[in-house]
């Protein structure tokens, strides 16, 4: 073999052995260097665990060689808004997870720093809510956390995550429906899972509100009794039924969706809005759907700005309606 040929052939296999590095991305060139995500709520969440499940899958398929996942707990989220708005100004290697909780949370703390400081990207996923109380629970149903409600209102403690987010709304509009005043729900508010669901195990609460994936395990050891869930339909595979086949008018999707800092460029948002198309485009991102219980919800970044205004609206509308914001 000659010099030029051997030349080649080394050329040659560096080159495979870097594309091998990023197998199911567009182009080793393309992969990020590195990338930090903010989750503006504890450990053990949706905001969380999305934040962690988009680590792993982007540094799985090659598309950012590594990710940092920063918790930022606090005010359903705005404390790490307004952070993340201020240190992230104009950088394109840094994301924020957030949802209707967060949307929540900033009108009915009034808080000064609001989505209009980020850069919306991509919304993630669109998932039911269910509502659950402790296995050794008199209330077996809907039906009978109703009459609960009915009898004290002030004593049906409920729990989730943070005030004003869609849990909270889910329970105000679950008071509202058994004829309580909804602005007289019990409501304790928690900045993670985790926390949320030691007190239900603990027999703290009367019930609780999360995401469907979040509670699932524990539903099905029987930890956990799940009474019914908040989607328009019934989960695929789930013997749950939804609060609007019991008679209840009552609908809330928990969605979550990613931003990007203030002011950044035209490039950097495409580059970013590349990222998250091509990480959720991918097999490994359809098996965490699958593992999670959670519902593709994907729209791009215009599409999503669109959605989040008129979410924007019809959340402060629900809140003032609830008493929950003026």
């Amino acid at each position: 073999m000659t010099y030029l040929n051997r030349r080649r052939l080394i050329a040659a296999v560096a080159a495979f052995a870097t594309f091998s590095a990023v197998p199911n991305f567009v182009a080793a060139q393309e992969q990020l260097p590195e990338l930090k995500i903010t989750a503006p709520a504890g450990a053990g969440g949706g905001w969380d665990t999305a934040a962690r499940s988009l680590q792993q899958v982007m540094t799985q398929i090659g598309a950012v060689r590594s990710v940092q996942v920063v918790n930022v707990p606090g005010a359903g989220g705005t404390i790490g808004l307004a952070q993340f708005s201020s240190q992230a100004a104009g950088r394109s290697d840094e994301m924020l997870l957030g949802g209707i909780t967060l949307v929540g949370a900033i009108i009915s703390n009034n808080a000064p720093v609001t989505l209009d400081k980020v850069t919306p990207i991509a919304r993630l996923t669109g998932d039911p809510l269910v509502i659950v109380v402790p296995a050794k629970s008199p209330i077996k149903t809907v039906a009978d956390l109703t009459a609960a409600i009915k009898k004290d209102v002030a004593s049906t403690i409920w729990a989730g995550g943070s005030a004003g987010g869609a849990d909270h709304i889910l329970a105000a509009l679950a008071t509202k429906a058994a004829g309580a005043d909804p602005a007289k729900t019990n409501y304790v508010a928690f900045s993670g899972g985790g926390e949320a669901l030691a007190a239900m195990l603990g027999g703290r609460v009367t019930a609780g509100v999360s995401g469907y994936g979040e509670f699932e395990s524990q539903i099905k050891t029987g930890a956990l009794r799940a009474l019914a869930v908040s989607s328009p339909e019934r989960i695929a595979g789930v013997d749950v039924p939804t609060l609007k086949e019991l008679g209840h008018d009552v609908e809330v999707v928990n969605w979550r969706g990613v931003f990007a800092g203030p002011n950044i460029s035209a490039e950097d948002k495409q580059k970013l809005s590349k990222l998250i198309e091509t990480t959720l485009k991918s097999p490994q991102w359809a098996e965490v759907l699958k593992a999670r219980g959670w519902s593709d919800y994907y729209a791009p970044s215009e599409d999503f700005s669109t959605f989040l205004a008129s979410e924007q609206t019809r959340v402060r509308e629900i809140l003032k309606s609830l008493g929950l914001a003026k």
